[in-house]
């Protein structure tokens, strides 16, 4: 077998092309990296594998430049003959930030991008399949409290809390229009948040988030709300047993389920004994952010509500220096708490019953594994960056 992934870089992605390299079926991997040239295509690949201590078999790890925000890339990909034989495509790019101001590049990643793969991926003679890495999170917001199923996707009648839901949404409708059914399967990960090994995540994507509530310790978030959260190493061990399954369906949830989802309470439970140096954590309503933002531009009247929690006000101030400090990560950290306020979890069914895996660790058992790591997170840089 012969596949060709995007994304081979990125936190998912990275995870992935790690476990592939170990597959013996496969012959070569194509990685399409962003880099402007061969060698320095080369050296990202080996922080990748390096990361974790892999071996990189340079003779199975093919690096092929490419950029998804390049208009030429189809016709450079159609142009290089070493890929004409491939027969997997795994297509795990995208763009994953929740912030507007980025939501022309997300468009351009997400959509365009995946576009100009599909062009090229469909005058292939020999590929069997075509596996875009979606999100369970395109049923968008108005589905709240409640399991969700693979088959009330993609709705495009739904309205998104962010553009990147929108944007891999319309991504898998992308894939239907380019390609035949035969070829086409569809992974969909809930929130991915670290690693259930002992080991540094990959990335600090939504743990991000995590370390920001966690260091607030006064959050506007329902602590009995349902949060379907998954680790990488789970996330990319079900994709890859779904790639060699005997599948009966297009369309998987790659997800924690009703047996493992798991709720804020839980989570910060788990974590709140490693940060005794912090104000115990209280859970507040959600009306109360909007109180935290006109705080933080000091528009707050003194008769609000919020002023009961002084001894968070007065740790904010130490903490932040600057209330503009504090606007920044609370708008950062916005998306995140409306997500989980939604209270969303996605049936693995269809997985479990397909592939022989077992349900993940919910995050609340594992998260330990990251208090190290959650420690290190500069959470205003990282607000910054959302």
């Amino acid at each position: 077998m012969i596949v060709f992934i995007t994304g081979a870089t990125g936190f998912l992605g990275g995870e992935l092309v790690v476990n592939l390299s170990k597959e013996k079926k496969i012959k070569k991997i194509y990685c399409l990296i962003r880099a402007t040239d061969e060698k320095k295509a080369i050296i990202r690949l080996e922080k990748v594998f390096n990361f974790h201590h892999d071996y990189l078999d340079r003779n199975k790890i093919i690096p092929v430049l490419g950029d998804l925000y390049d208009e030429q890339l189809t016709e450079q990909l159609i142009k290089n003959k070493d890929l004409r034989e491939i027969n997997l495509i795994i297509h795990s790019a995208a763009n994953t930030s929740f912030s507007r101001i980025f939501d022309d590049m997300i468009v351009k990643a997400n959509i365009d991008g995946l576009n100009r793969i599909l062009l090229w991926a469909k005058q292939l003679n020999n590929l069997n399949t075509f596996l875009y890495i979606g999100t369970a999170t395109i049923c968008g917001k108005d589905i709240k409290n409640r399991l969700i199923y693979e088959n009330e996707s993609p709705d495009i009648n739904a309205s998104h809390l962010v553009k990147y839901t929108y944007t891999k949404m319309q991504g898998e409708l992308l894939v239907h229009e380019h390609l035949p059914e035969e070829k086409i399967l569809i992974a969909r990960p809930s929130i991915i948040m670290g690693d259930s090994r002992t080991l540094t995540p990959r990335s600090p994507v939504i743990l991000w988030a995590l370390a920001t509530v966690n260091s607030l310790r006064l959050c506007t978030i329902n602590d009995k709300s349902a949060v379907d959260i998954i680790s990488v190493d789970y996330a990319a061990e079900a994709i890859i047993k779904l790639l060699f399954a005997k599948r009966k369906h297009r369309v998987y949830h790659i997800s924690a389920g009703q047996v493992s989802a798991s709720t804020p309470n839980q989570i910060f439970n788990a974590i709140g004994s490693q940060f005794t140096n912090l104000p115990k954590f209280k859970f507040v309503h959600k009306s109360l952010l909007e109180q935290m933002k006109k705080w933080a531009k000091g528009s707050l009247n003194l008769n609000e509500e919020l002023y009961e929690y002084s001894p968070y006000l007065d740790y904010w101030e130490e903490i932040f220096k600057n209330k503009k400090n504090l606007r920044i990560v609370l708008a950062g950290l916005e998306p995140y708490i409306e997500f989980i306020e939604l209270g969303q979890v996605f049936d693995n069914s269809r997985l479990l019953r397909d592939v022989d895996i077992v349900p993940s660790k919910p995050v609340h058992e594992y998260i330990i594994n990251s208090i190290s790591y959650i420690k290190k997170i500069k959470i205003l840089e990282g607000a910054m960056d959302s």
